[in-house]
């Protein structure tokens, strides 16, 4: 597979006209744009311009609603329940954390909750939109079933990935993971590198280990069995119990309390589902701002400089490696592969774009 360096720019302006070929009026092609290309730069390939053509996919089938109508279903002081109403992900959720955002300014905690949703993106995203204006940010989402509680042999929770950012210097602090070992996108991206899985990833449909990216995609959507394996692995040796906990969570601060849908009914029987969480912390109502940023980054850079194992260099906190990507590809450009362009080629024909306008 061959990968070729494309201008953050360029792509920007394709992604735009293309969303907006899909139905989608300026402003949102603008967010899901925004949302997509942003886990590009930081280095994540499965959740960034790749996912184009599973999003197009989704609209034609009609899982996807292009311009629908969100509707507040509860709302209080500090909380408010939305039903997307089966929109893609990034509109209702941008704005779903702008609410949890001016609830913690005004009461010091914003807690809002998304049901009837679809793929959002990267939980990354929308925690740092809280960090930015000086707020705790936490965001959830769950997904369809794709991940195998220990013991099983059926994939019964999302990715159900959790991020967390907090202000600090001389990098914020972005934790972004998903409770599964890996994601489902990490498995297209291996299957369109035509690459054997590695050992410890994921379970074919007897439960034991599987090598081939096809075979897993296939099976988890087609529900035969299988999937892949919670953090920790697939037994309790390595923690994957702990993972397991960390899935069932999310799918408790997502899918239980907004009233939608688990894991294991999302993407079922032609209806969206998925469920998000947003949550912004003013953390001035535990003392004084400065005192807590400081203490923050004091502990951060008392890590970095602990000591290091054998042959070891650096020790990372999160966010840092992000930051670095960020800077090294609006600089020099986002990497695509060449199946991915293929893929985005197809889109463009089909709307009568020339792909060379743009890239």
């Amino acid at each position: 597979m061959v990968y070729k360096k494309y201008r953050y720019e360029n792509l920007k302006k394709l992604c735009n006209v293309v969303f907006e070929k899909f139905g989608f009026d300026e402003e949102d092609s603008e967010t899901i744009t925004d949302v997509l290309l942003l886990s590009d730069l930081f280095g994540i390939e499965s959740h960034g311009i790749q996912r184009l053509s599973k999003y197009y996919k989704e609209i034609k089938n009609g899982l996807i609603k292009v311009n629908s109508k969100i509707k507040v279903i509860k709302e209080t002081q500090i909380s408010t329940v939305i039903d997307a109403n089966e929109s893609i992900g990034q509109i209702v959720s941008k704005k779903a954390m702008n609410m949890a955002i001016e609830k913690a300014k005004s009461s010091g905690i914003g807690i809002v909750l998304v049901n009837n949703s679809n793929h959002y993106g990267i939980a990354g995203y929308y925690a740092k939109m809280a960090e930015k204006e000086g707020l705790l940010g936490i965001s959830m989402t769950n997904s369809p079933a794709i991940t195998v509680p220990i013991f099983g042999r059926e994939a019964m929770m999302g990715s159900n990935p959790i991020a967390i950012a907090m202000p600090a210097t001389p990098h914020s602090f972005l934790m972004d993971m998903s409770t599964s070992v890996v994601t489902r996108g990490k498995i297209e991206v291996y299957n369109k590198r035509n690459e054997k899985l590695p050992v410890g990833w994921t379970l074919d449909s007897k439960g034991e280990d599987a090598f081939s990216a096809q075979e897993v995609l296939y099976n988890i959507a087609n529900k035969k069995g299988g999937g892949i394996v919670p953090l920790g692995g697939a037994k309790e040796m390595l923690g994957g119990h702990k993972g397991y906990g960390f899935a069932l969570a999310v799918e408790l601060f997502t899918a239980i309390l907004s009233g939608g849908l688990t894991a294991n009914y999302v993407h079922v029987g032609g209806v969206s589902g998925t469920c998000h969480s947003f949550i912004a912390v003013d953390y001035g109502i535990f003392g004084d701002k400065k005192i807590v940023e400081n203490n923050f980054s004091k502990y951060l850079q008392e890590i970095r400089q602990s000591k290091k194992a054998q042959g070891a260099h650096r020790i990372y906190i999160h966010g840092e490696k992000e930051a670095e990507a960020y800077n090294d590809r609006i600089k020099n450009g986002i990497p695509m592969n060449d199946n991915t362009l293929k893929e985005i080629e197809e889109i463009c024909k089909n709307f009568k774009l020339d792909i060379k306008d743009y890239i």
